[in-house]
């Protein structure tokens, strides 16, 4: 029987909002399914979703999850 691998997820909230923001940072928070205000999303860790994320950090909030927490 397979071991099921501990994943962490990443619960991304939008808490700014994208107006007056380059295209680049509005086409980066669409990527990572927000839009909105308030919006909040659980992806799952990967080094191409941190690199997202730290291209909006100044417009996101980010809590790191692991097995129990999901």
């Amino acid at each position: 029987m397979a071991k099921k691998k501990n994943t962490k997820k990443l619960k991304i909230t939008q808490s700014k909002s994208y107006i007056g923001r380059p295209e680049a940072q509005r086409k980066v928070l669409r990527g990572l399914g927000l839009g909105k205000m308030n919006r909040t999303v659980l992806l799952n860790d990967t080094p191409e979703i941190r690199g997202m994320v730290l291209k909006v950090i100044h417009l996101v909030t980010v809590t790191e999850l692991e097995g129990k927490d999901i």
